[in-house]
């Protein structure tokens, strides 16, 4: 999930592009894309990429697994089939 540190850069840079005549409501305005995107962002169903990383490997070794299994398979219908 993304961090309060990120949030608070991105509602940061956000604020930055109000124009000058609004400045003083900028602080606000900060606060308050910040709660927005913290309510947004917790509604989508995002992973860290430690928790990506760690499922991409036990895929990987499930395939492994499944490509041997189908290589026996394999072997084991042509014994079969060629007594």
């Amino acid at each position: 999930m993304i961090d309060n540190q990120t949030l608070n850069r991105l509602s940061n840079k956000i604020g930055q592009l109000l124009p000058s005549g609004l400045q003083q409501v900028k602080s606000d305005f900060e606060v308050q894309i910040k709660t927005l995107l913290q309510q947004q962002l917790a509604q989508l169903d995002f992973v860290s990429r430690e928790e990506f990383d760690i499922q991409s490997r036990v895929l990987q070794r499930t395939r492994t697994k499944l490509e041997a299994l189908e290589s026996k398979l394999d072997q084991l219908e042509k014994t079969l089939s060629n007594p």
